[in-house]
């Protein structure tokens, strides 16, 4: 019979699981670790609506970016045995890159601080959404168009898949092996980890994978598409007991030994200078490790990693001084396994000596005063926020959602791993003071906009980086974007005004409907010669006006 505080944890675990339990809609899985001890794997919903198959401990799961630290390990494997080093130039391994100007390392890679564009948005701006088939030279294409970074490596962390897709075909020119056969030959064999693989297509035929669901429009459910082969940034097959072995790993180093996971929770600081978003401070510590999230949560270290792929989403996270760990996978859209696991891990450290308690929230009324949207007219960058039902203050930036936090300190954060959002409202509620990732700060001014886009601005616009050609048409009172790109078309996109001569471009994909913050550029007679674009993982994109 299980002990008293094993029957507390499942209780909780039941009824955080209880929304999804039914033979009607996919689910969730949880497993806590404790020690050498699964200390309990509990799962509700179904693996196969269509099959009637429900998710069990022989399930596996999409487990999308939690990859990654694992192709960090297979980079760090091989550095320790001189076959590469972490302070190489990307262009030594992979020459058809551009020659940006500056010093871009695998380490930059590694700690997402390379200033290299997302491949995904990269795709998308150029007319291509993650449910279209594309191979994997049409991603490498489009890193390799690239001319411009976000920013110089190592001054600012923003999470990027390119730098894992890139650093996953370094392991294969390396070492001659696939990726694929890397992995399972030096760490998933090894580990133990039978039920764990690296799953490139869709067309694979994968024992045990759980079917992907997002919810379908009139209700129900429908499975989740996607086009895109993923790799180093994304594409192993897992379970909630093999994610429990590598997390083992990490305390015995059976596979690497410990310099194996020292190395991959090793973290660097930022070079500080000036930015497209502002000054950032050098000597911070970036939170980002090698594919894994370093934070403190209630005054406790914890290592994480989250994943997001259509269907699936999962939270592995690890509280290295009490030896425990919360895994939550889900192949359902809807799910939040991230709150699942921070809701876990607050019932294994309540009230244990000098952990902090969780801070509270503000009443309502004060979080109903963030309500609206503000734009930072100098980057430009906008963020709107809404109050739910339930009274949480929900944001969202680029398109990308996030719950709203207490900090110990006052202010309100992002409920997210990366610390890359800390803000304060101002005393008049007008505007408010941002703290980004390192250290660089900012100030969001409240709009309410009434402007129409400029009258001027239906046209032509290219940008060779993405491949693509955006043509602006009005359309009824308002204007859409349409976008020839090299692999596809997409659009009517909707165009909305922020203020004068800024705008925002919504981008509607598989996963959310996104948008990308646009400024008009003019010349000095006040003639539109082109477009700068900050989206969220594509910075600085310029667009020529075409005549």
């Amino acid at each position: 019979m299980a002990d008293l505080e094993t029957r507390r944890l499942e209780r909780l675990v039941d009824g955080l699981l209880a929304p999804w339990a039914g033979t009607d809609r996919p689910g969730v899985s949880v497993g806590v670790v404790r020690g050498e001890a699964l200390l309990l794997h509990r799962s509700a919903g179904m693996a196969s609506i269509e099959l009637g198959v429900p998710i069990g401990p022989a399930t596996t799961f999409r487990i999308a970016s939690v990859s990654k630290q694992f192709t960090c390990a297979a980079i760090l494997l091989l550095a320790a045995e001189g076959r590469l080093s972490v302070g190489d130039e990307v262009r030594a391994h992979i020459p058809e890159l551009a020659d940006f100007g500056v010093r871009l390392t695998l380490d930059h890679l590694m700690h997402n601080t390379s200033g290299l564009r997302d491949m995904l948005e990269i795709m998308r701006l150029g007319g291509t959404d993650l449910s279209h088939p594309v191979q994997p030279e049409d991603l490498m294409a489009g890193i390799c168009r690239q001319r411009a970074l976000n920013f110089a490596p190592g001054s600012r962390y923003l999470y990027s898949n390119t730098n894992f897709l890139l650093l996953g075909r370094i392991v294969e020119r390396v070492s001659g092996l696939s990726l694929h056969d890397f992995l399972a030959a030096r760490l998933l064999g090894p580990a133990g980890m039978t039920m764990t693989r690296m799953v490139e297509r869709t067309t694979e035929l994968v024992p045990g994978l759980a079917t992907g669901y997002f919810p379908a429009a009139g209700g129900g459910w429908e499975r989740a598409q996607h086009g895109f082969p993923v790799h180093g940034e994304g594409a192993l097959v897992s379970s909630v007991e093999d994610l429990a072995l590598w997390h083992r790993n990490y305390v015995t180093g059976r596979v690497g030994g410990a310099a194996l996971a020292a190395g991959l929770m090793e973290q660097a600081d930022f070079t500080g200078g000036q930015t497209a978003g502002g000054q950032t401070a050098g000597g911070q510590t970036n939170g980002y490790a090698r594919g894994l999230a370093m934070a403190r949560v209630r005054g406790l270290a914890t290592v994480s990693h989250g994943g997001l792929w259509p269907g699936y989403k999962t939270e592995f996270l690890r509280i290295p001084e009490r030896d425990e760990a919360v895994i939550v996978i889900s192949n359902n859209a809807v799910a939040d396994p991230y709150h699942i696991g921070q809701r876990v891990l607050d019932a294994l450290v309540e009230g244990v000596p000098g952990v902090h308690p969780v801070p509270a929230l503000p009443p309502r009324a004060a979080l109903a005063a963030h309500v609206g949207r503000f734009l930072d007219e100098a980057v430009p960058a906008s963020v709107d926020f809404t109050l739910n039902e339930a009274g949480a203050l929900l944001g969202s930036t680029n398109g990308v959602p996030f719950q709203v936090k207490a900090e110990p300190d006052g202010r309100l954060a992002a409920s997210r791993s990366a610390r890359d959002w800390t803000m304060r409202l101002s005393a008049d509620g007008e505007a408010l003071e941002v703290e980004l990732d390192a250290g660089a700060r900012a100030t969001y001014r409240r709009i309410t906009p009434e402007a129409s886009p400029p009258a001027d601005l239906p046209g032509r616009y290219r940008t060779a980086e993405m491949g693509a050609v955006w043509t602006f048409a009005a359309a009824g009172t308002g204007m859409t974007v349409e976008v020839a790109g090299p692999l596809c078309n997409a659009g009517p996109w909707e165009v909305e005004a922020l203020a004068d001569d800024i705008i925002r471009v919504y981008t509607p994909g598989t996963l959310f409907r996104g948008w990308q913050d646009v400024r008009v550029l003019r010349d000095s007679g006040g003639r539109i010669t082109g477009l700068y674009l900050n989206g969220g993982r594509v910075k600085r994109l310029e667009f020529t006006r075409i005549e």
